[in-house]
């Protein structure tokens, strides 16, 4: 099973789109406002509805007041006639009934039957209610100290009225929400482009790339602030970065010569203290620490150079199977003194442009680390593979792995993580005692002058640990001679 690799840089927090949620909100805004519109039309129609009905009746009560004062009180027949000429002209509109003070019932429209019509009381005038068997009705009473006049009408077509508008208002409402979507959409990326462009430059700023800066929007805005702060920011990290660079290659160009020397009168010392065994190991260990303090200074001057394109790159045109092939050798060597397996699996032999020396430079620093973190018996496996212009060398072994929180900050410059010795090693490993943390900072730099990049992760089939390196089989598009 092939392991799985992780990207060098840790995966970008998955935010959701500031578009989509302006999006959602101006639609949401809309379609909010479209439904207070909607329901405040809904409630006018229906009060408007009642007051015209208001209206109707008391042109209805004028009617009947007139034919009530135009007969004595002791002629009711003749009475009740004059109001069922009038009334019959309205019989489908309303439902009529006129009554004394006393409670006698002096006409009753047809359309009632049955049903009497309740008394509102002295403090009603308009009111609506349901009736039994006429179902919701707008009612309307004229009353004085003889006569009580009441009129009603149904609400039904009004009703009807009114669900056609709700049916109208709900399709309108999905049809404004889709539109204020898709207009929404477009104003949201249309407002936010300045946004993205500031994003994408930002996002391209590295450390091979602080001269970048970000177009400053037109305008006199906070959107136009904003990035002049931001690349402010940035010629404040350039300059430091720059700093940092020039210090480091100084210093370590500085150091050389001192350390040197340093050697030099500690070899002298070797024949004087022959015989004095204290001093001849104390000697040994002032030379290891001066050779290991050469390798990290000169670790430190390829780094500079590396990241600021002042090195020489000679490459050759190359057979991938030479260079794993000769650097096999010493691998299995490594590998056997640490009671490791080391295997070679190359899918294809391939020519390819490189520089040899800084390739084996990287695979001596990968497979070093592979070694030294797993358990004697252990397997660690270089494979070199040829694929779509791309050459990738990834070496992984069965080693305890990294927590993933470790894994961000791996190829960084001085960075080491402790780790346990691995079971039953003859001597223990922990980030601490083990190099000087620029082993796969170098392996970064290689790679990225020889065009590609390098990726670290977990493996998933198994504990172990997986790193990868991959560059076009032409080598660099450009490099700095």
């Amino acid at each position: 099973m092939t392991p799985e690799v992780h990207a060098e840089s840790p995966a970008a927090p998955r935010f959701r789109s500031f578009t989509w949620q302006l999006t959602i909100r101006l639609a949401l805004l809309v379609t909010i406002t479209s439904v207070i519109v909607l329901v405040a039309g809904g409630l006018l129609l229906a009060r408007q509805a009642a007051h015209s009905l208001d209206a109707l009746h008391e042109a209805e009560f004028v009617e009947f007041r007139k034919i009530v004062e135009a007969h004595p009180a002791v002629n009711l027949a003749e009475m009740a006639d004059s109001i069922r000429r009038e009334a019959d002209s309205d019989i489908g509109l309303y439902y009529i009934q006129v009554q004394r003070a006393s409670g006698e019932i002096v006409f009753r429209s047809e359309n009632l039957g049955t049903l009497v019509l309740p008394d509102l009381g002295p403090e009603e005038r308009h009111v609506t209610m349901s009736l039994p068997g006429l179902g919701a009705m707008r009612m309307s009473e004229d009353r004085d100290d003889d006569w009580h006049i009441q009129v009603a009408s149904p609400l039904s077509p009004f009703y009807h009225v009114l669900e056609d508008y709700t049916t109208v208002s709900v399709a309108l409402l999905c049809m404004v929400a889709l539109a204020s979507v898709a207009l929404g959409w477009g104003f949201a990326r249309l407002t936010l482009r300045p946004v993205r462009a500031i994003r994408e430059t930002a996002g391209r700023i590295r450390g091979d790339n602080l001269g970048e800066r970000i177009p400053v929007p037109a305008g006199r805005d906070e959107l136009s602030a904003l990035t002049v702060l931001l690349n402010q920011m940035f010629d404040r990290l350039e300059a430091a970065f720059n700093q940092s660079r020039r210090f480091t290659a100084d210093a370590s160009h500085e150091l050389k010569t001192p350390l040197s020397l340093i050697r030099l009168n500690a070899e002298k010392l070797r024949p004087r203290l022959a015989e004095d065994a204290d001093g001849s190991a104390a000697l040994d260990d002032l030379l290891e620490s001066v050779a290991r303090m050469q390798r990290i200074v000169e670790s430190l001057l390829f780094l500079a150079k590396a990241e600021t394109g002042t090195l020489a790159l000679r490459l050759e045109q190359i057979a991938t199977t030479t260079l794993i092939g000769e650097f096999s050798e010493d691998a299995v060597a490594l590998a056997e003194d640490r009671g490791v397996r080391f295997e070679v699996q190359a899918n294809e032999a391939a020519t390819v442009r490189c520089e040899p020396t800084l390739v084996r430079q990287l695979l001596l620093n990968l497979v070093n680390n592979a070694v030294r973190v797993s358990p004697p018996g252990g397997h660690v496996r270089l494979e070199s593979r040829v694929r779509n212009g791309q050459w990738s060398l990834r070496v992984t072994d069965e080693g305890p792995g990294l927590p993933e929180e470790q894994l961000e900050r791996i190829f960084e410059r001085f960075v080491r993580y402790a780790m346990p010795a691995p079971a039953g090693s003859r001597s223990p490993f922990d980030g601490e005692s083990s190099g000087h943390g620029l082993g796969l900072a170098i392996c970064r730099g290689i790679a990225e002058l020889h065009g590609g990049s390098i990726a670290a992760g977990n493996r998933t089939d198994r504990s172990g640990f997986s790193v990868e390196a991959s560059w076009p089989v032409d080598g660099p598009s450009t490099f700095h001679p």
